[in-house]
């Protein structure tokens, strides 16, 4: 390989990357967890038990909490941190040089300033070689070498075509894609659809009614992605339809299981204190139900899910409310 590797983030997603990775190549990953407490178990377990438990660290990740240590020479940097966490992370990168790839494998849009991760990541280190990776990819399941197919996006796609063969195996195959903003709104949006699934899980719902969310759901967020430029067919590829089945569906997905707590009628505090991990749609949906205000974009279940979160609504009352909306035909051009 002959690339010096930092991995930002020790939760399941940076964990798991930074392990295939150093499967895959003999030289030194360099991995950085935030606390020295979890740096210093992670270095003495060789494993993550709270996020990867059974999954054993390689000796050639070498983890610390100094962000300058990790980075420091490094020709790629993988960012692994949640997405509310990306500013504060890229901001600690110094010195960093203009030939340094940077990989965004956080999927969110930053409350406030509507900023998608790789702008994020822009703005603050003024390196555009930046390639967004994303897809229908779970850590519990590509930590244990279950076949994945994920997307790696970069306007340049010299760039795309270099991060692909760095993480291609022959479980995890990685396909290149132009459209950055297509990929990075779909990683983003299908977690707010994925809250509802889990909202139907709780209520006790059917298939029938899931399969109807999915569907109008990507509607939503294709409608809200080609509003701002993206190409519609990216929604149906790995990063919009396929991320969206496996986020609403799969038992390993932090936002389901959100949404099924709050199915059952827990409010969305108690449902956060209760998970172990980050649901990203909880912050994700603050910002797009403003820019869909704001920009009058139709997004009926996403509307409806920021008013169960954030304004009281029950689950059902919501439901109800998309039910009994005014009859549409349905039509790529008057979509929902």
């Amino acid at each position: 390989m002959g690339k010096k590797i930092a991995v930002l983030g020790a939760g399941s997603w940076g964990t798991t990357l930074a392990v295939l990775l150093a499967k895959k190549y003999t030289e030194e990953i360099r991995l950085w967890e935030f606390f020295e407490e979890k740096a210093c178990i992670l270095r003495n377990t060789r494993e993550n038990k709270l996020y990867l438990p059974g999954i054993i660290i390689p000796e050639n990740i070498f983890i610390s909490s100094s962000i300058d240590e990790v980075t420091k020479d490094a020709d790629i940097i993988i960012v692994a941190v949640p997405s509310h966490l990306v500013r504060a992370a890229v901001k600690n990168l110094r010195e960093i040089s203009s030939g340094v790839i940077l990989v965004s494998v956080s999927k969110g849009i930053e409350n406030n300033t509507f900023c998608r991760m790789s702008e994020i990541i822009l703005k603050e280190t003024k390196n555009s070689n930046i390639v967004v990776l994303s897809g229908p990819s779970h850590a519990e399941e590509v930590s244990r070498e279950i076949p994945t197919a994920i997307v790696a996006a970069s306007l340049n796609l010299n760039l795309a075509k270099e991060i692909q063969e760095l993480f291609m195996t022959a479980y995890f195959r990685v396909y290149t894609n132009s459209d950055v903003l297509g990929v990075e709104l779909g990683g983003a949006l299908k977690n707010i659809i994925a809250i509802g699934a889990g909202i139907l899980d709780g209520l006790g719902l059917g298939d029938n009614t899931k399969a109807a969310l999915i569907t109008r759901g990507l509607s939503e967020i294709t409608r809200f992605g080609t509003f701002f430029g993206a190409d519609p067919s990216t929604f149906y590829g790995l990063s919009g339809i396929g991320d969206l089945i496996v986020t609403c569906t799969s038992r390993h997905s932090r936002n389901r299981l959100l949404g099924e707590k709050i199915g059952i009628g827990k409010k969305l505090n108690e449902a956060l204190d209760e998970m172990v991990m980050v649901a990203e749609g909880v912050k994700t949906i603050l910002s797009v139900y403003g820019m869909a205000k704001k920009n009058n974009i139709s997004m009926p279940i996403s509307e409806q899910m920021y008013e169960v979160l954030y304004s009281g609504k029950s689950p059902s009352d919501a439901l109800n409310s998309l039910m009994t909306r005014d009859a549409k035909y349905e039509s790529d051009k008057n979509i929902c």
